[in-house]
């Protein structure tokens, strides 16, 4: 059986006689008890998700199934919530987890394995092209020959804030990005290839910074060689020409406009643009749910 483009296999469903009752008391006209029966519902986690989706494939009682819905999307809602909360709990080293986890929230059952052998493969194509007698321009020009170049990536200039830009696997699969998600994967591959690129958080756009020292413990300590524009090709450019940037956009300038950021403020970026995304088409309950990621990181 099919169900929002995936097969059920009914004779895999989990058998617990204790959910499927709870399930079928889902008319239940009564909120009261009807919030008690969603809670035992709760208890059963993803667990439950598969059962769920049989019963409302198999439902004809439209209430019931605005319920599962509902329900399903709370059960991922909380996994989700977890899954991140313990990203930033475990110091939030990992970009391209907190990318995946981010892409969850449009995308809950994503292959989240199938991403990750994808951002390999384009690490490897670059791999194969680099050696340890490079400079540092030598190694950007060939992870823009094989990311600009080969990969065909490039910035979506028609429509740079459509939600769609803002998650990896249509990212991997359209080769159109924001300047953010375009960079978020540059620096993912260069770090994976011990090249110390980093994110910067510029005023309404995403740099990259190339710096000195591949080994220092904090990023922000180090100096930076050049900067890279992830929106143009990867082209390079010097500090300069962000502090005219700067005095174009009538901000006043800021330490952290030239320095390399954290995972957490890349991450934070994304949600938050994805936020504003969705603001503007109007989805609040996507918001919500982007607000409540927000509020993990403000919690620490």
């Amino acid at each position: 059986m099919y169900l929002c483009g995936k097969l059920i296999r009914v004779d895999k469903l989990p058998e617990n006689k204790e959910l499927n009752a709870l399930i079928n008391l889902l008319d239940e006209p009564d909120d009261s008890v009807y919030s008690v029966i969603v809670e035992k519902i709760f208890t059963f986690g993803t667990e439950a998700i598969p059962v769920l989706e049989h019963s409302w494939e198999n439902s004809f009682n439209i209430l019931v199934q605005e319920r599962i819905e509902n329900i399903i999307r709370k059960i991922h809602l909380d996994n989700l919530q977890f899954e991140f909360a313990n990203w930033v709990g475990l110091g939030s080293s990992d970009l391209l987890k907190g990318f995946i986890i981010v892409t969850k929230t449009q995308y809950p059952d994503i292959n989240e394995e199938k991403l990750i052998i994808q951002v390999e493969q384009i690490k490897m194509d670059i791999w194969l092209e680099l050696n340890d007698n490079m400079t540092a321009l030598e190694n950007v020009k060939v992870l823009n020959h094989v990311f600009f170049g080969v990969q065909r990536f490039d910035g979506n200039k028609i429509n740079p804030s459509t939600p769609q830009n803002f998650y990896l696997n249509t990212l991997l699969e359209t080769k159109k990005g924001s300047p953010l998600t375009l960079g978020i994967l540059y620096i993912i591959l260069a770090r994976k290839l011990k090249i110390p690129i980093y994110g910067v958080n510029l005023p309404q756009h995403f740099i990259l910074a190339y710096l000195m020292d591949n080994g220092i413990e904090d990023p922000s300590d180090a100096d930076v060689l050049f900067y890279i524009n992830p929106f143009n090709k990867g082209s390079v450019f010097t500090r300069r020409e962000i502090e005219l940037f700067v005095r174009q956009l009538k901000v006043q300038a800021d330490r952290s406009f030239y320095e390399p950021c954290s995972n957490i403020d890349i991450i934070k970026r994304l949600i938050s643009g994805l936020i504003f995304s969705y603001q503007q088409l109007g989805y609040p309950e996507k918001i919500d749910d982007l607000e409540n990621l927000l509020r993990i990181i403000e919690s620490g």
